[in-house]
């Protein structure tokens, strides 16, 4: 998935997505992927590529359910 993870979301050893999930509640980190998620499917083809912004929500959804055991 480098399209999605690509590599300035780095720095140094950590990625910028376990920076957020590390300084957010459970509740707020959950909040955070659905968020983004939404956010990708509310302007989907709008910004560029449909099937970009498709796989970027899919990406937090997917996230989201790994998150929360599934």
């Amino acid at each position: 998935m480098s399209a999605i993870n690509p590599t300035h979301y780095t720095s140094g050893d950590i990625e910028c997505i376990d920076a957020i999930k590390s300084m957010l509640s459970a509740e707020e980190y959950q909040g955070f992927l659905r968020g983004s998620a939404f956010k990708y499917q509310w302007r989907c083809g709008l910004k560029g590529d449909a099937c970009e912004d498709t796989a970027k929500a899919l990406w937090y959804l997917v996230r989201l359910k790994v998150y929360l055991g599934g």
